[in-house]
């Protein structure tokens, strides 16, 4: 970083660290002691659709990469578009297989990046919920290399103050994101 950048308020990107989701499940053991929540199994990856015949190829190693694998028989890897235009891959373990849905999340995230797509990644999220099955959903932000919970009610509406306890429950779990304007609501997100 220069003088001018630090002058204007510029700051440097933060790098993406995909192994930042390997922090997920020692997460998910405190957000079941201190507020109840526990992993539905299910996950998700938003990215920029794209269009063309090698991020075709690379859909399509991704989908071949996941269903490959014998635990997962019988729950396909899903692909959706939202209604902003977005992309997003749904993966569903069983809710006690949180490892290997994060494992799923970062084969995906990794091979769209080492297919040099990594500027169309957005987010990927965990969907956890609790016994009066309330959706909460852990969200890491691919350029921003931290996670903040997203807690939707019905109406479009969030629970804040439920946000606000996930966040100083993990914080030692999970690097977070500082800033809350960059906490965006991903309504009717796949998974969630």
């Amino acid at each position: 970083m220069g003088f001018l950048d630090t002058l204007f308020g510029r700051s440097k990107p933060v790098k993406p660290d995909l192994d930042q989701l390997f922090g997920l499940p020692s997460a998910a053991i405190t957000l079941q002691a201190a507020v109840g929540f526990t992993p539905t199994g299910a996950g998700s990856v938003c990215f920029a659709s794209i269009e063309g015949g090698a991020f075709t190829q690379v859909q399509q190693e991704v989908r071949a990469l996941l269903d490959a694998d014998s635990e997962r028989a019988g729950t396909p890897v899903e692909f959706s578009r939202d209604a902003y235009g977005y992309s997003w891959l749904l993966s569903r373990r069983a809710p006690d297989s949180l490892p290997a849905l994060v494992g799923d999340l970062h084969a995906v995230n990794s091979a769209l990046q080492d297919s040099g797509f990594g500027p169309q990644l957005l987010c990927s999220l965990v969907a956890f919920q609790d016994p009066e099955l309330r959706p909460l959903a852990l969200v890491y932000l691919y350029k921003r290399g931290s996670f903040y919970p997203f807690a939707p009610l019905p109406g479009e509406k969030r629970d804040n103050p439920l946000e606000l306890q996930v966040r100083a429950a993990v914080t030692n779990d999970l690097r977070i994101e500082q800033d809350l304007s960059r906490w965006f609501p991903l309504w009717n997100a796949p998974g969630l």
